[in-house]
């Protein structure tokens, strides 16, 4: 059965793959972008690929955008846009923490809020949160991302038991370190503020970390499915290796010392 899909941050990586596969086998699919720009080259996009796509505009810091965003009423919401903002935890600039929290989350509450209501009055629809591999452990030097990510984990969970008996699921995506060109970005993003003279915490060089990033596509396959499939895992994390490593790292949280 066809699906009105409604996808943030599809301009490029994850989301861009998703829209543009979801369309290909049949659903109809609005797909964000941050940006005017943006939003022509995702429409271009989606005609090199043959395939039709609703795109508009969605900055998550615009109640303007939010309020028109709503208005397409989906059957799934997929909460997928992120910013990633690198820095140790004492240098990186309160700025760049708030708005991280603002994109990642509190404007993805806010779309949810306009939308899942709906969802709850006809008892079906469907919400997925795109978290990380850092909403389960914690990288170094991405705290504030990780942050993010671990309370789109608390907000999930408590959205997936509130909806449950009102028919509507919530899922978590959990993507590993994937060459989507977001993780570079987010190891770039100090440099704007960064002053090695004076930080308190001397930034490592992510060159080595970001050297072996695997293919986005496997991500992009279990999200597609992940949208669409009526019983699948609350949790999909892709890669699978980074399952055990995920698990290690919970089970670390008891064990190691301060």
């Amino acid at each position: 059965m066809s699906k009105k899909v409604l996808i943030t941050g599809a301009s490029s990586g994850f989301g861009r793959g998703t829209a543009i596969e979801l369309a290909r086998r049949g659903h109809r699919v609005v797909a964000t972008a941050e940006a005017w720009p943006l939003v022509r080259s995702l429409r271009t996009d989606a005609a090199s690929a043959g395939v039709e796509i609703e795109v508009i505009k969605l900055n998550l810091l615009d109640d303007i955008d939010i309020e028109h965003a709503a208005s397409f009423d989906p059957d799934v919401l997929m909460l997928n846009a992120g910013v990633m903002e690198s820095g140790s935890i004492l240098d990186i600039p309160l700025q760049r923490v708030r708005e991280s929290f603002e994109i990642n989350v509190f404007g993805h509450m806010a779309l949810a809020q306009k939308i899942v209501p709906n969802m709850v009055a006809r008892k079906a629809g469907k919400v997925v949160w795109t978290s990380s591999m850092g909403g389960i452990l914690v990288i170094p030097f991405v705290g504030v991302y990780c942050a993010t990510k671990h309370a789109i984990e608390g907000i999930a969970g408590a959205m997936r038991a509130e909806l449950a008996p009102h028919g509507v699921k919530v899922a978590t995506i959990n993507p590993g370190v994937f060459g989507t060109g977001f993780n570079d970005t987010g190891a770039e993003s100090h440099v704007q503020w960064y002053d090695q003279a004076r930080a308190v915490v001397p930034m490592p060089d992510f060159s080595t970390s970001l050297a072996d990033q695997y293919d986005p596509q496997e991500m992009i396959d279990a999200m597609v499915e992940v949208a669409v499939a009526g019983d699948h895992l609350y949790r999909t994390m892709r890669p699978l290796a980074t399952i055990d490593t995920a698990k290690q790292w919970q089970e670390s949280e008891w064990t190691q010392n301060a």
